[in-house]
């Protein structure tokens, strides 16, 4: 299985529009990140996490020619903005997508993308699937199990996944027993960290070392990364061993089967 980070920023992007200090300035390519998602290959399939903003040029940049089914994790436009765009795949594929996520996350697309849902569809709107699923209740798709667990962004839900020996979390401020002992084994974690400061609805960075140190997985990695954080290279040498600043296009291979 192989893991590609298409955006590991937050809501904003960085560099951030307008701003002016030194990470949004920064000519370090991994100070530039797109906003949050991954595409996960495994078994001659493709799937995404997230479609949001930037998904349209993701796909572009990594040359993604196939797309098999999308995991969703709460509905904030940063994370679904740019599922219209998945109609270019129903159109070479000849196929609808399926869209994995919960019943508040389907209520929300019907309403964002209403134009895809009604009983007389406009020509060339985006074909999907609706497929629910619940944090706790395994997914089973094309051939690996896909565990759904749940976090909490303030007081939102959001679905976290865990896939073999690698699970993905983004937006989390709390993470309850019941789900840190769902993620004990993994050998490759990716959770949020937004900044250094506190933050009402995001992990921290300290939070973040301290809530992966739990979890005690091989690697580490953060994403969901705002400006505030600092400049990628400086905060790479504070980090503890083994734990890293994910960036934009950063690929994980978790064995060779692919």
């Amino acid at each position: 299985m192989r893991i590609t980070f298409l955006g590991t920023g937050t809501s904003q992007g960085v560099p951030v529009i307008a701003c002016q200090c030194q990470v949004c300035q920064s000519q370090d390519k991994y100070d530039k990140r797109l906003r949050s998602s991954i595409l996960i290959e495994y078994n001659d399939h493709t799937l995404v996490v997230d479609t949001g903003p930037d998904f349209r040029y993701q796909m572009l940049r990594e040359k993604v020619l196939h797309l098999d089914a999308v995991l969703m994790t709460h509905p904030h436009k940063d994370h679904i903005a740019g599922l219209d765009d998945v109609r270019a795949f129903n159109y070479q594929q000849h196929s609808s997508i399926a869209i994995y996520g919960t019943e508040a996350l389907h209520e929300a697309l019907k309403r964002e993308f209403y134009y895809a849902f009604t009983e007389i569809k406009y020509p060339g709107a985006p074909r999907l699937d609706l497929e629910e699923i619940k944090a706790g209740e395994p997914l089973f798709l094309f051939g690996k199990e896909i565990m759904p667990f749940e976090v909490l962004h303030y007081k939102m839900p959001v679905l976290g996944f865990r896939i073999d020996d690698f699970a993905y979390i983004t937006d989390a401020k709390f993470i309850s027993e019941e789900t840190r002992k769902l993620l004990k084994g993994v050998k490759i974690l990716v959770v949020n960290a937004l900044q250094k400061e506190s933050h009402i609805s995001h992990l921290t960075l300290q939070e973040a070392i301290t809530f992966a140190e739990d979890i005690n997985a091989d690697k580490t990695y953060f994403t969901h990364i705002g400006h505030r954080m600092g400049l990628h290279k400086e905060v790479s040498e504070e980090l503890p061993p083994n734990i890293y600043l994910a960036y934009d296009r950063l690929q994980i291979n978790l064995d060779e089967s692919i």
